[in-house]
This record gives structure tokens, sequence and C-alpha cells, in this order.
């Protein structure tokens, strides 16, 4: 061999391990919703512009993802890079200093990102998230039943009419039930739901002075009439439905409504993943004429977490995914009816975005109709719309959700259910000291 080769491979060599040095790897923990896959399905573009950074992914399943996150950033494991996380974590996590403050470049445009969006993941001005995509809740129907029943859907419907529709619309000798909503345990299940809904029945979680008021009429009101719509007009096994289960169901033609996250509009308008896509309507999600809607307001996120020892290129993928680039990306793989919505703006200002989405406009003012601040008739000592943006309240509603849950399989009664959650919420706000 020449001098010359020999040198020209020992420089090959040399240059191969200085890249592979230089390399990070990050790990993300997501969960399995539609977007993420769609995002974990992009991944070759970033690591085409990136190829000194290596993703890898953890995919899991709602409950399970919360969980997991949330012991590892609390004992400081740092098994993860970056973690998707909602609205509620942000903030308690941020003031107690488990995550990084995100520094992005000039052409991200951090003021493009939705008011209440943008709030919701901020401190004291500082981003600590980066919204992947934005959600309210709204009703989410089948045109052609809601006709075959004789009536025609409201763009601001009462409960009351949603549950004349959903008996009207429901055959279970053809399986099609009226109306799919979230039942399975848990506080960003079932629970995100239901206290959503009662704050348009007047209840709350709690008085001023922090007193649980599970014991209050509007809570027997709100799960009372949740229970009985559900077996009169749900679907067999509701109690193990969440947002995915329901997904399922809705779009193969066995849901007459729907009442859940903005985010599933693309899914159950998609053709090819939607038997019914051609059939779907939105509506507001509804109210009891007191005030306040049934709708939330979330944004599962990027963040990274304070211990990760790859925080730059974390915080480059991050920028990545989050971007309007990123949107482009997806509107050219996927259309743009599927770019992730409810975080930037501008695209609800893109007339591309309008003219493939139906439900952009129903969807943009769900989310700016949720108020965080405000979220129930009566005054409260909290923020927050479908959660109490305190830490305990995670596993607090986790417990409550349990108990619902079985009053929805029938293993327990309503009153039962509700004593329940009052003892369990009390004896943990006595023991965190909110009450003495």
């Amino acid at each position: 061999m020449s001098i010359t080769k020999r040198t020209l491979l020992c420089a090959c060599a040399v240059s191969a391990l200085s890249t592979a040095a230089l390399a990070q790897s990050i790990t993300i923990a997501t969960v399995n919703n539609g977007d993420m896959i769609r995002m974990q399905g992009l991944t070759d573009e970033f690591t085409a512009q990136h190829p000194d950074i290596e993703v890898n992914w953890v995919t899991l399943e709602e409950n399970i993802l919360r969980q997991n996150v949330t012991v590892d950033i609390a004992t400081q494991g740092g098994q993860y890079d970056v973690m998707t996380i909602g609205t509620y974590e942000v903030p308690i996590w941020a003031n107690q200093d488990w995550l990084l403050p995100l520094e992005f470049s000039e052409d991200y445009d951090v003021d493009d990102l939705i008011g209440p969006i943008r709030d919701g993941l901020s401190v004291d001005g500082t981003l600590y998230a980066a919204p992947f995509y934005g959600e309210s809740s709204m009703v989410m129907y089948r045109k052609d039943l809601i006709e075959a029943a004789g009536l025609e859907m409201p763009d601001a419907p009462t409960w009351d009419f949603i549950a004349e529709a959903a008996r009207a619309m429901t055959s279970k000798e053809d399986e099609v039930y009226g109306i799919c909503l979230r039942g399975k345990a848990g506080w960003g299940e079932n629970m995100a739901f239901l206290t959503a809904t009662a704050n348009s029945f007047g209840a709350r979680w709690f008085d001023e002075n922090w007193v649980p008021q599970f014991d209050s009429e509007p809570w027997k009101n709100t799960l009372q009439f949740y229970v009985d719509l559900m077996q009169e007009a749900g679907p067999p096994g509701s109690s193990s439905n969440g947002f995915n289960e329901n997904l399922a169901l809705f779009q193969t033609g066995k849901c007459g409504m729907w009442i859940d996250a903005t985010v599933a509009a693309s899914f159950v308008t998609n053709a090819d993943e939607s038997d019914v896509a051609d059939q779907v309507g939105f509506a507001l999600a509804p109210d009891n004429g007191l005030g306040k809607r049934g709708n939330w307001l979330w944004a599962w996120s990027l963040a990274i977490p304070a211990g990760s020892d790859n925080a730059e290129a974390a915080t480059t993928f991050v920028e990545w995914a989050t971007s309007k680039q990123y949107a482009e990306l997806v509107a050219e793989n996927e259309g743009w009816a599927n770019v992730p919505p409810g975080t930037r703006t501008s695209l609800y200002e893109n007339s591309n975005y309008q003219e493939a989405a139906p439900f952009a406009q129903m969807t943009l003012d769900s989310i700016l109709s949720a108020d965080p601040k405000n979220p129930t008739v009566d005054p409260v000592p909290y923020t927050g719309v479908q959660f109490v943006a305190i830490p305990e309240f995670q596993a607090i509603a986790t417990a409550v959700g349990q108990q619902f849950s079985a009053a929805l399989a029938g293993t327990m009664s309503v009153d039962d259910a509700l004593a329940a959650a009052q003892d369990l919420t009390t004896r943990e706000m006595t023991r965190g000291g909110y009450i003495k």
C-alpha cells in the first residue's frame, strides 16, 4: 500500500471516529396519539438535516406515559432528553426547576404561538415547553345519523339536546351508539372530560377554602347525567374506553356523537382512516345555560428535563418538531388537514389549511373560549379547566376517576362514587395542608 493511500485511509478513520465522538443520542418519550406517530415517521427528515443527532423513541399509552415521565423527572432518573408533557405539568415542574427554559432561534417566532396555549406553557413570560399540538374539546357527530333522527345539530348545543340526540341515534341491534365518551379511569382520561363537563353543570372541585365539593348537587347532577346517558346510549364496555378506543369506534361508524379533543378532527375526516369521513360535522362543546361550556384547554408539548446530558441536541429537535417548517413538512407528506393543530396563529390564517380543514374555525373558537383563570360558574382558588393546577391533583384525580369509572361500569352507585371521591379528596387535601 502506498503512503498516500495509507494516509488517506487513516484520515478517513480519524474522521469517522471524530464524527462518532461528536454524535449525540437523544431519547424522546411520547404518547401513542396519531400526531406523535406521524412525527416519528418523519424523523428521517430531521436526521438528514442533523446527521450528528441520533433519535430514539419511547412511545407509551397516555396513562403510562404520564406515570413514567413523572417518576423519571421527580427522581432525576435521566432516562429521557425530551418529554411529551401537558399544560398541567409545565408550570408545576418549571417552578420546581425540573425543566430547562427554551431558547430558540428568531426564525421560530414564539410570538406566533396562540396566546392561551403559549401562556399555559410559560412561567413569568419564559417558555418551558413548546406546543406540538393544542386542543380544546368539541362535538364531532354523524350528519347522516342526526338527519335520520329528524334533528339538526346547533353550532352551540345544550346538554339536553345532546342527550336527546344520543338516544335518538342509538340502534344497539346495529351496533350504532348515540354517543361515545371517555370512561377509562385517569386524571387525563375520564376526569378530563368529567371535570370540563362539571364546569358547565355549575360544579367545581373545591370551594374558595379548598374544601372538596363532590357532595354538592351540581356534582350529583353531572355524574348521574353522564352515567345515565352512557348506559342508555353508549357502547358496551365504556368504562374501559379512552381517547384512542373512542376514536376507533367513531371511525368505524359505531358512534353517532363523540365529545372529545379537537385534535381528533383530522383523523375522523381522513378518508384513508375513517369510514364516515364524509359525514362528520362539528359543534361547540355543550352547555347548560350557566355561562360555561364543557370544553377544556390542553397542549401536548415537548419539554427538556433539567437533568438531560444532551440539552443542546434536544433543543434542536424540539425547535424542529414545533416549527412552522415542520407544519409545512406534514402538509407536504400528509396534506394540510393533518398538520398538528392549535398552536400557531399563522396556521389559522393559512388559506390552504382553511380550505383543507373544515374543522379549523371551530377548533380555534373552542380554544379561545376556554378560560383557565375562570373555569367555573362559582369562584374557585385554582386555575385549570379540566384539571386543578396543584401537584396533588394527578394522584387525587386518578383515584376519583376510578370511583367514577366504577359507577359507569355499574359496580358502584353514583352516590357511593361521589361519597368515596369526597372522602379521599378531603383526606389528601388535609394531608397536603390545604384544609385543616
